[in-house]
């Protein structure tokens, strides 16, 4: 009786887990295979028997970090699959235990109609889905390295170059960087690659700054030095200022100081002024208006002064009007504190207009 009591709490605790590791999903006809021979013969096996829509998929451990991937809708934390129906509320789960940590785990989903893939989408298990009454396949027993795989050709199958397969790209690159394992890291770094498109590069290196970690930065670093695009170096600037690790600021500071493109020196001066500690950035946009051969930069460095918080780049475009040479920067100077409704330019303003 007992051995029976235990074969049957183990058999209810083995279903709870399974059920715990679903999405909460409704309007849904819902099913379930476990996958086998690999998880990308077991997609290509449903794909090739689905010719009307569907929703299919899994759920992989989630890298470190607050990712919460939801929407809400109807004030409710929740996302439609499909187009809203008229009158339709989205279902919440009733007496759901409040989670005080980040989420553990990634849903990654498929849309697939007519043989192909037509949307990929990822959700943090919390959040309420509707399905919009399609058939929804949830698969089992999936590998994380076979999924990064199979979602990486994804990623890389932008050749019609259409809107469709780019957001397709973009969603798989997004799924690639939030799986908790290394492989995700070289799969990225396969993304940056030369011979990508350009909207791909740039969704890899966001995502390695802002989920990847230290190798993240390292990866970023390594474009914002080297890589002969100037747009993309502009875009991995941004990237680091989404890193946690602590060389990144740096890294900002010595292309704003040295890097070959105006354009770039003058981004690396913006995103200083948001993210860097006051004294970092500026020490660093005063060097720039000082110093840096190109007027152009230096108006942008004058620029990036009203994007210090706390209205704290007033007094410093105060001492630019009072002090540069440069009369294109000062004029600049002078317009921004127009601009910024700050007492202190405001009086300013008036004792220049009084002399």
């Amino acid at each position: 009786m007992n051995r029976a009591l235990s074969l049957a709490a183990v058999s209810c605790a083995a279903a709870g887990w399974v059920f715990a590791q679903q999405p909460r999903i409704s309007n849904a006809r819902n099913e379930t295979r476990a996958v086998s021979g690999g998880l990308e013969q077991t997609y290509r096996s449903i794909l090739s028997a689905q010719s009307s829509p569907a929703w299919l998929g899994y759920e992989v451990p989630i890298v470190a970090g607050d990712h919460q991937m939801c929407c809400w809708n109807d004030n409710v934390r929740g996302c439609w699959l499909e187009p809203k129906s008229e009158g339709r509320v989205i279902v919440v789960a009733n007496n759901q235990p409040v989670k005080l940590e980040g989420p553990q785990s990634l849903v990654i989903l498929f849309r697939v109609s007519n043989h192909q893939t037509d949307k990929i989408r990822v959700f943090t298990p919390e959040c309420e889905l509707d399905a919009g009454g399609l058939p929804f396949i949830w698969l089992t027993g999936v590998n994380p390295d076979q999924s990064i795989r199979m979602l990486l050709t994804m990623a890389k199958d932008t050749s019609a170059g259409s809107h469709e397969e780019m957001r397709k790209s973009d969603s798989a690159v997004t799924a690639i960087a939030l799986h908790a394992d290394p492989a995700a890291d070289s799969a990225l770094q396969e993304l940056l690659a030369a011979n990508q498109p350009d909207q791909v590069r740039r969704q890899a290196i966001f995502w390695l700054g802002n989920a990847r970690g230290k190798r993240g930065y390292e990866l970023v670093s390594k474009i914002v030095r080297e890589d002969p695009n100037a747009k993309i170096r502009e875009h991995a600037i941004f990237a680091l200022t989404q890193s946690k690790e602590p060389g990144a600021i740096d890294v900002i500071v010595s292309v704003a100081h040295s890097d070959t493109n105006p354009s770039v020196r003058g981004q690396a001066l913006f995103w200083l002024a948001q993210r860097a500690s006051k004294k970092i950035a500026e020490s660093a946009i005063n060097d720039a208006i000082a110093n840096d051969p190109e007027t152009d930069v230096k108006k942008k460095a004058v620029f990036a002064l009203t994007q210090m918080p706390s209205s704290e780049g007033v007094p410093l475009l105060i001492q630019v009007v009072r002090t540069n040479k440069n009369a294109e920067v000062r004029k600049q100077a002078m317009f921004w504190l127009g601009q910024s409704k700050d007492d202190r330019a405001l009086k300013f303003i008036e004792d220049v207009l009084k002399q």
